[in-house]
């Protein structure tokens, strides 16, 4: 079933619009409609239609891996466009918007949740923060699917008619939870923890605790494996699993039977919420103890809401690692030692950087997450 109504920003989507957006809406929206599989890449048109069973196949390169292809059926999806129809009430009545590129699993999964369920449907990609805002109050938008980066650049007066936010594809800080409950008084806020490979882990609701990423989707089973301590690898039963890769691989992502990993290191607790400490891949030794650099990212992006952070590692012959902190100046770059002292006082002196690297703007991929891949060749270490 199509959308009732398909806006690309500011512009009705009707059989006749020009553009390489307009055409890529319509594909992408022809080939769910008649179970056909399609590609989602990265460069017009975004959209292509692949021959053979009903499949999705997305192009995602990850914050610091090589880009890979995967593939996964269009039932993956189907199985949880049905579960969040039931979980949040989603109708005809609703009206939809995503924020990201075509060229973004997200967005793509947003426009074929609110096709599915029959919403309207804006795509707000390209258009400025508050313009996006005055298009969710003036259009009614009631249902958003954004990156917690895309919620964090809106910017406008409050939208009270939006009544959920779902928001996924990195970690939701304290900042912008509280920004987005102050521009959408009436919505239900509710992040989700996934990967491209795994679709849905977990999702949050009033009673997760604070740092958790949530309890298991319904129908996920999740594993704490190979621990250290109470921590230790997690893995994933599902019926949302993708199938394979079709370009490239992850050394990170294994199967054993019907369970799955992507490499990524948490606990979970006496209610069964999970909590992430980063990815295996990531994790490096300082001074004799194991570090994941996103617990740096994470304070940094509470204590700078308003601007992009990123950690990198760098060996070191007498502490094993060393970390640096790749920080967006915005309007002003706050004092050095002040940083220095909260991040010594939240999480000990083994995660204080030995460098912070002030930058204008550090690259991004499309889901609006640092690209660490090009990081080091535009924002090289002095």
């Amino acid at each position: 079933m199509a959308a009732a109504q398909i806006y690309l920003g500011k512009t009705r989507v009707l059989p006749d619009t020009a553009g390489p957006g307009a055409a890529a809406l319509r594909t992408l929206l022809a080939c769910l409609d008649k179970d056909a599989a399609f590609r989602v890449q990265p460069d017009a048109p975004f959209i292509r239609k692949l021959k053979g069973t009903p499949a999705i196949e997305c192009c995602t390169s990850g914050s610091s891996g090589q880009p890979k292809i995967i593939r996964r059926s269009l039932q993956s999806w189907r199985l949880s466009f049905a579960v969040n129809r039931d979980l949040f009430g989603f109708s005809v009545v609703d009206r939809a918007a995503v924020f990201g590129a075509l060229s973004h699993s997200l967005t793509v999964y947003g426009i074929a949740e609110a096709s599915h369920c029959g919403m309207g449907l804006h795509v707000l990609h390209g258009l400025r923060p508050r313009t996006q805002l005055d298009q969710i109050r003036q259009h009614q938008i009631s249902v958003l699917y954004a990156t917690p980066t895309q919620l964090r650049m809106l910017s406008g007066a409050s939208a009270p008619g939006v009544r959920l936010v779902l928001c996924g594809g990195g970690a939701l800080d304290a900042a912008t939870d509280a920004q987005v409950r102050q521009m959408f008084p009436r919505a239900d806020l509710r992040a989700f923890y996934g990967a491209s490979e795994t679709s849905f882990i977990t999702l949050t609701d009033a009673q997760t605790p604070a740092g958790s990423v949530g309890r298991a989707y319904p129908g996920v089973t999740l594993q704490i494996r190979a621990r250290q301590g109470d921590a230790g690898e997690v893995w994933v039963k599902s019926p949302y699993l993708f199938d394979r890769y079709v370009q490239g691989d992850s050394r990170a992502t294994r199967r054993d039977g019907e369970y799955m990993t992507v490499g990524e290191i948490g606990r979970l607790d006496a209610q069964g919420c999970l909590f992430l400490l980063g990815r295996q891949d990531r994790m490096v030794t300082i001074a004799d103890r194991n570090v994941h650099p996103e617990a740096l990212e994470q304070l940094l992006a509470g204590l700078l809401p308003d601007r992009l952070c990123v950690v990198t590692t760098v060996p070191d012959d007498q502490r094993g690692h060393v970390l640096m902190a790749y920080i967006e100046t915005g309007d002003a770059a706050p004092e050095e030692g002040w940083l220095r002292r909260q991040i010594l006082s939240g999480l000990g002196a083994a995660m204080v950087p030995r460098k912070i690297i002030w930058v204008d703007r550090l690259p991004v991929l499309p889901s609006g997450k640092p690209d660490l891949s090009r990081l080091s060749r535009v924002c090289p270490w002095p």
